[in-house]
């Protein structure tokens, strides 16, 4: 690397990708081609305990351009996990975070440079569509926005996504967030900085199969609301004071009504469905308080957030470091 030119690090986590990889590492090499005047690279494919040959290409890639550094996990550590190990590992001026199935098209980079030119410092990507998407997972997206929005502390823009190019201040500082139970993409919006989107239509997957699960994806936004907000638990006062008054209130007009009128029925069906109601409330409210204890616990835990089984090209981070 020469001392004119910035270097642009560019992490990517990859599950399963054995069939993409190639083209990604093509298309990345045009990248780096049309910026080579400006920019030296390197990248961090984060091999996140895949079942297929997604490892033995990756070290194949590697010995054909050294700028391609290659770290294994133990096991699949999510996709969250997988970022994370990169960011530990980069040190380039910059860092570039994306997918290895080509859904974040690395034709992108050279806007995402050019506003960081300009003073930005997180440049993420707005999908605009997603044409591989069905409708029940457009809708469960608007869904997520849409709470995660009205319950967090820091909003995340909607259709926001982790493709993005983020300064070294930002990563370091995020690098420097201790939490095990942690929402990315919230957490930029949380640290600051001058950020804008780039709007851009996602397209499908280059190849494989993707890895969605219903069950998986609505714990992974369940926990990421909880990790970005306590208003859920303010809320719970709130409802307490309300049913409170709403209790008095009824008690007084049942009274008066059976001064003035007499018992007309028994009431058997009014109690029943009042106490299914408050049951229901505080059950929920015992299971989104539950939610909190067990993060806290993992907290109280400090485990690592990815443990590496094997280097290639890049030595263990020097500083803060989330893995084992």
């Amino acid at each position: 690397m020469t001392d004119s030119k910035k270097l642009i690090s560019v992490v990517v986590p990859a599950y399963n990708e054995g069939e993409c990889v190639d083209e990604l590492s093509r298309r990345l090499n045009l990248v780096f081609e049309a910026e080579a005047d400006r920019y030296d690279f390197e990248v961090i494919i984060v091999e996140n305990g895949s079942a297929d040959d997604t490892y033995e290409k990756l070290l194949r890639i590697r010995e054909a351009d050294p700028r391609f550094h290659v770290i294994q996990l133990s096991r699949n550590f999510l996709m969250e996990g997988g970022m994370i190990a990169g960011l530990d590992h980069a040190k380039g001026d910059a860092c570039v975070i994306m997918c290895a199935d080509l859904q974040d098209p690395p034709e992108l980079i050279h806007e995402f440079l050019r506003l960081w030119e300009q003073g930005y410092e997180n440049i993420y990507q707005v999908v605009t569509s997603r044409e591989d998407n069905s409708l029940f997972r457009r809708f469960a997206a608007q869904v997520f926005y849409w709470t995660i929005n009205k319950f967090s502390d820091t909003p995340v823009p909607r259709n926001a996504s982790d493709f993005r190019l983020v300064d070294r201040r930002i990563y370091e500082a995020f690098n420097a967030l201790n939490e095990r139970n942690r929402m990315v993409r919230s957490a930029w919006g949380w640290l600051g900085f001058r950020s804008i989107g780039v709007e851009h239509e996602r397209p499908p997957r280059f190849g494989g199969h993707s890895t969605f699960s219903i069950i998986t994806t609505a714990n992974f936004a369940y926990r990421g609301i909880l990790a970005s907000s306590f208003k859920l638990l303010k809320l719970f006062p709130l409802v307490g004071f309300g049913l409170a008054v709403a209790s008095f209130l009824v008690l007084i007009w049942f009274a008066v009504s059976a001064i003035a009128f007499g018992v007309p029925f028994p009431g058997f069906g009014t109690i029943a469905c009042l106490l299914a109601l408050l049951f229901g409330l505080l059950f929920l409210f015992l299971g989104i308080l539950a939610e909190y204890v067990a993060m806290i616990f993992t907290e109280s835990l400090d485990r690592p957030l990815y443990v590496v089984r094997h280097r290639h090209g890049v030595p263990p981070p020097a500083g803060i470091s989330h893995g084992a």
